[in-house]
């Protein structure tokens, strides 16, 4: 068995790529695992939190401007730009003895609901500073005599690995499935009023029908804008 004088478990990111062919957003995380027990390695069921650390990097003006509606002005960020979760994710590693590389799925969205994804629509380059954080069980064999027992314990709590993912990379795994294009979601009766606004106008498509709203709501009064959304 181990005790409190065994190596601990370290993690790094080799690298992170944009899955073209997956069903959905997906970036993959080259994950390299070293263990020092010396033990054999039977599998580890590994659960991980990805978060986002936004004040680890600079911002230019544009991408400030990006951000106030997550962080507020520049002058707030001192309170405001704090790590949030970006996604939580898990995998299976197969068995080894010393050091191996896994492949972590990490799924993506491009909901505007989601916070992580209007933190990065709202990047131009450059590179954004991500912390995954490890935890699971670890399920070790030959710890017996003749080498037949089996031993379980846990990832430790401290186990962590940082990346700098690119802002490209990122743009890359959703132009695969949203090319030139993003979603939003809306309510029943919204979608609604937009379908109507569309028929009654003629318009042909929905670009079309949210550009001209954009383009009328700048002169219109506030009647003019709630008979619009009605």
């Amino acid at each position: 068995m181990t005790g409190p004088d065994t190596p601990e478990l370290a993690f790094s990111v080799r690298d992170v790529v944009a899955e073209p062919y997956s069903a959905a957003p997906q970036l993959t995380a080259r994950v390299r695992i070293e263990d020092g027990s010396g033990e054999r390695i039977h599998a580890i069921v590994l659960r991980c939190q990805v978060r986002i650390e936004p004040q680890r990097r600079p911002y230019d003006q544009a991408e400030q401007e990006g951000l106030r509606g997550l962080f507020g002005g520049r002058e707030r960020w001192s309170d405001t730009l704090r790590p949030f979760l970006w996604m939580q994710c898990n995998t299976t590693v197969q068995g080894f003895t010393g050091t191996t590389e896994v492949d972590l799925a990490l799924p993506c969205t491009y909901d505007f609901d989601v916070v992580g994804s209007r933190y990065l629509h709202a990047l131009g380059a450059g590179t954004v500073p991500v912390s995954l954080l490890f935890s699971g069980t670890v399920f070790t064999k030959g710890t017996g005599d003749g080498g037949s027992g089996f031993g379980v314990r846990q990832v430790p709590w401290d186990c962590e690995a940082r990346y700098e993912l690119p802002v490209a990379v990122w743009r890359q795994v959703i132009d695969f499935h949203f090319p030139r294009s993003g979603w939003i979601r809306l309510e029943h009766d919204v979608l609604s009023s937009f379908a109507e606004f569309r028929e009654r106008h003629g318009l042909i498509s929905w670009d079309e029908t949210v550009r001209t709203l954009l383009a009328g709501a700048a002169g219109a009064d506030a009647d003019e804008l709630d008979e619009v959304v009605r």
